[in-house]
């Protein structure tokens, strides 16, 4: 048996563990109720308009919810699932953020051989980057829309051991860029000079992203309608870029990133500095230890160390902003379904005064009448509650974008994918319940104040 304690840490532990308690009352009050249910279900059939339309309220209502939690839900997962928990990330002194950071490549070396760093064939497990942020016009955007986005860049050295330290590899069919870093193409129709196009490896989430800026023509041609592919291309300042790989990157920032020759891009965009190194650790060492003697202890240079999944977890103060939104948009969705109920349930009551009278003179307990009348409200809630989580859950899989940032930084612009979860729909459950208990009690308050012979006048 369950102490009252742990009764309540289940019950409060998570939306669905509430969602099942509520569910639970909700039948509970199905099995006490000394009123017949088939009351309740015929007065709810006969009114069918007024039903249908509270239950549609409380379907909007609750799809919307829906949807809001799982682009949440959707920004949660990006920032969680970004980063090894075992590497360590190093910007330079007072930078938070690794488009504000430049380091000393004459002081990577050293760090790099630190001991706990881990070796492989001799050669340090540690990737310099240079990370920047890049407008890039929108070719065809459609009226409306925005003409340019923010693109992320990653210039990287050696690609291969980058992927290795963040745990990265490739889908079938795609390589890492080659060592100089560029492709010639050949022209279209085969007319014309060949020209030099800087060869990247793309996220899947901005491999998504840049398909959408191809004109019907390349479209039907394309192998692949939803993303960028191997051997496509896209432009960038007065370059082609041409896909060589695309990242297996689905639920990370990374997946928003594109990876290229860090030579290369330095040169076109001016950063000449690395932003950060990343290093991975060796099993035995303990990244919090390592990242606070670099921190405070490291004397050669001044740098801001930090276990790369901290990093990237920090990035979720966004989701705190979106969440406070939610719950105000919440508040007042819920408001709105509260007197909707109200005013239905008043109505019904209004056109069954003699039934409650009759019931009355029958023996029926005011508490009876009131549980009825609730159980009548929940009903209502319960049915829209389910249609509004049965619609929501079809925005699960929908792509949109957005910025994730911490505390101090501009942020990252991001391609991630809606979630609907359990907690997701339980919510959605909770509100529409919650709403039909509250949205009920007062009019069944006011019935149950009725005496029997006034009722029957």
């Amino acid at each position: 048996m369950f102490s009252p304690s742990q009764l309540l840490h289940f019950v409060l532990g998570r939306p669905w563990h509430l969602a099942i308690f509520s569910a639970a009352v909700l039948l509970g009050l199905m099995l006490i109720g000394k009123v017949p249910l088939r009351y309740t279900v015929r007065n709810l059939q006969v009114r069918w308009k007024t039903t249908l339309m509270t239950a549609l309220a409380f379907t909007l209502v609750v799809s919307l919810l829906t949807v809001m939690l799982a682009f949440l839900a959707g920004m949660q997962r990006l920032t969680e699932g970004t980063g090894q928990p075992g590497n360590v990330l190093v910007l330079a002194d007072g930078a938070t953020d690794e488009v504000f950071s430049n380091l000393n490549v004459t002081d990577l070396a050293d760090i790099e051989n630190q001991p706990p760093v881990e070796r492989e064939n001799g050669r340090p497990l540690a990737s310099r980057e240079t990370y920047l942020v890049v407008n890039q016009p929108i070719p065809h955007a459609p009226a409306g829309r925005p003409k340019r986005r923010f693109l992320q860049l990653r210039g990287l050295d050696d690609p291969l051991m980058a992927g290795r330290i963040h745990n990265l590899d490739l889908l079938p069919g795609g390589s890492w860029f080659s060592e100089a870093g560029v492709q010639e193409l050949s022209p279209a129709g085969g007319k014309g000079s060949q020209t030099s196009a800087i060869q990247v490896v793309l996220g899947e989430g901005v491999a998504r992203e840049l398909a959408r800026d191809r004109t019907p023509e390349q479209l039907a041609a394309a192998r692949n309608h939803e993303r960028l592919e191997v051997g496509d291309t896209f432009s960038v300042g007065n370059r082609q870029w041409v896909v060589v790989g695309i990242m297996r990157s689905e639920g990370s920032t990374f997946g928003s990133e594109v990876w290229g020759k860090r030579s290369l891009i330095a040169a076109m965009f001016g950063k000449n500095t690395y932003t950060s190194l990343v290093l991975r650790l060796k099993d035995s060492e303990n990244p919090q230890q390592f990242k606070e003697f670099l921190n405070k202890q490291y004397k050669k240079a001044p740098v801001a160390a930090q276990v790369e999944s901290d990093y990237y977890a920090g990035l979720s103060q966004t989701n705190q902003q979106f969440l406070y939104a939610i719950a105000f948009v919440t508040i007042v969705m819920g408001i709105g379904g509260v007197f909707g109920v109200m005013n239905t349930m008043f109505a019904a009551i209004s056109q069954r005064i003699n039934d409650i009278g009759v019931l009355r003179l029958l023996g029926y307990a005011r508490r009876q009448i009131l549980l009825s009348l609730v159980l009548e409200s929940l009903l209502i809630a319960l049915v829209g509650g389910l249609l509004g989580c049965a619609l929501g859950s079809l925005a699960d899989g929908w792509s949109a974008t957005s910025v994730v940032a911490g505390g101090v930084g501009m942020g990252k612009s991001v391609a991630l994918k809606l979630i609907v979860d359990a907690d997701t729909l339980a919510t959605g459950l909770l509100l529409s319940l919650t709403m039909g208990a509250i949205g009920g009690l007062l009019p069944a308050l006011s019935a149950m104040r009725l005496k029997p012979l006034e009722a029957l006048r």
